[in-house]
């Protein structure tokens, strides 16, 4: 009934301290960037929407995301088949089986790359909105109806005054 009442501009609003007012907007513009920089670093590491969602899937039921083969892993591999083919002893195959390993260590590099960022960076992302934020939320929800409280007491106070005013006059 009170914030009802508050929304309709009928009952008076307690506000906050301004300093935990700047306080809240922080933590909602730390919040907002935080998914948004998640999200982004996600697509940076995973291109692949399909992917994203196999990964997301197998996250949220706990269980082991199994290890793809990056891009430049699979252009190694079809270099060295591609060697192979050729013959190991000719220039091409020579040239394709160099340029195939410099491609396998990069896509292992790739690879690193990925899993360190997952672990060093996105998880303490996550951690944040999982964990922090949500205890954040839980509190500035208690501390919401505490107010509505506080505030329907103080208009219950302000009627019964009024009435014993009133009351008062009448007598």
């Amino acid at each position: 009934l009170q914030f009802t009442e508050e929304k309709l501009g009928q009952a008076e609003k307690t506000e906050l301290d301004a300093h935990f007012e700047n306080l809240l907007a922080r933590a909602d513009c730390t919040k907002n960037w935080t998914e948004k920089i998640l999200r982004q670093t996600e697509v940076l590491l995973q291109p692949n929407p399909s992917a994203r969602v196999e990964e997301f899937l197998y996250e949220k039921l706990d269980r082991k995301v199994p290890s793809r083969v990056t891009n430049g892993e699979l252009l190694a591999q079809y270099m060295t088949e591609a060697a192979n083919d050729f013959g190991p002893g000719t220039p091409y195959g020579k040239t394709l089986i160099k340029v195939g390993e410099t491609q396998r260590r990069l896509g292992a590099a790739e690879r690193e790359f990925i899993h360190s960022a997952s672990i060093n960076f996105l998880t303490p992302l996550r951690n944040f909105l999982e964990g922090d934020w949500r205890t954040i939320s839980k509190e500035r929800r208690i501390l919401q109806n505490r107010r509505l409280d506080l505030d329907a007491c103080k208009a219950r106070l302000k009627k019964a005054k009024a009435a014993e005013a009133k009351a008062a006059v009448t007598s």
